[in-house]
């Protein structure tokens, strides 16, 4: 059997092209034992896959040249070496980015027994959701009645963090660069702030008009001006978790902090950056928390999706242009 792939050739600098992916294909050898073959159905595409283009090891390694990418990917068997899987099963993995997936079984992962679509669990309820359920609980400990700040509000991963907060009964602000965005925001009872084309000041005042008491909880996914304006608008105590900075990502030199660090030192604050893969241990908790209300209808994702193997080079260059809205997701045939 041959599996399609998706490769790069050299680490690009800057806004990748999207010359810099080439589509190959190769023959899979014969499974082997312990080995499961899948066909993937959907596959996803995230931020951080950019800093793995980079050739430079960050808290994980940077993509293989000239080998098949990964990334998240939900998929079928159709062929099993282990026990624990069947052919027909349903899946979620890592080998993304390619329509046939060969992998050791103890990479694969039956999907969860919840009434939810299968590409749910790679957003609200796979890695976005659990990043924006672990920043909010495990690494910013937001508590009843806080007031929170998300950026990339309506991303993957801030469209359910700005859900989790509203429902802990605070003042929630969400910062959002597209008319579209914010009026989903607004239907959530969450408070939609622009932020495109502003300096920092600007922002800064827009934050103290929407939430004139200030934030216990900063939601960190783009970094430069957002955070800026985020430091001047927090309260005493509060609690900023990091996830992300894409504004970063395509940066080809150093960035400048924020010129006003200092505000976490006059407001007490905490800031702590987070990865989630080191908390997944908490991803049954997540799924107990979160999965039920997904089922019930009570949690509102948002996906957009793009059509075939060949839209993935794409899909994942719009993620630093804003097009999508929610999680970004290559459905395969």
């Amino acid at each position: 059997m041959q599996s399609n792939y998706y490769t790069i050739s050299e680490y690009p600098t800057g806004t990748p092209s999207q010359d810099v992916f080439k589509l190959k294909q190769q023959d899979l050898p014969a499974l082997a034992d312990g080995e499961v073959r899948i066909r993937n159905r959907w596959l996803s595409v995230d931020p951080y896959m950019r800093g793995r283009m980079s050739g430079v090891t960050t808290y994980i390694e940077p993509f293989e040249l000239e080998a098949p990418l990964e990334g998240a990917a939900v998929g079928e068997v159709i062929g099993s070496g282990d026990d624990r899987f069947k052919v027909g099963d349903k899946v979620s993995h890592m080998g993304g980015w390619r329509d046939v997936a060969q992998l050791p079984a103890d990479g694969v992962t039956a999907l969860p027994d919840l009434d939810v679509p299968e590409q749910a669990y790679l957003g609200v309820l796979g890695m976005p959701g659990m990043t924006a359920w672990t920043g909010l609980n495990a690494i910013a400990e937001m508590q009843q009645g806080d007031n929170v700040l998300v950026s990339a509000a309506s991303g993957a991963v801030g469209s359910l963090a700005v859900q989790l907060a509203k429902a802990k009964g605070g003042v929630v602000v969400g910062l959002a660069g597209s008319q579209k965005k914010r009026d989903w925001l607004e239907s959530q009872g969450v408070i939609a702030v622009d932020y495109r084309d502003k300096d920092a000041a600007t922002l800064s005042e827009d934050l103290a008009k929407a939430c004139p008491d200030g934030f216990d909880v900063y939601y960190e996914n783009v970094g430069g001006v957002c955070l800026e304006a985020a430091l001047n608008n927090l309260r005493v105590g509060a609690r900023i978790a990091v996830c992300g900075m894409i504004s970063r990502y395509n940066d080809e030199g150093p960035a400048p902090g924020p010129a006003n660090l200092a505000m976490i030192l006059i407001r007490r604050a905490r800031m702590q950056g987070f990865i989630v893969f080191e908390h997944w241990d908490n991803y049954p908790a997540f799924l107990k928390d979160v999965g039920p209300k997904v089922a019930a209808g009570e949690i509102d994702y948002q996906e957009t999706v793009r059509e075939g193997l060949e839209a993935t080079p794409e899909a994942f260059l719009d993620l630093f242009k804003g097009a999508n809205t929610g999680k970004m997701l290559v459905r395969l045939g």
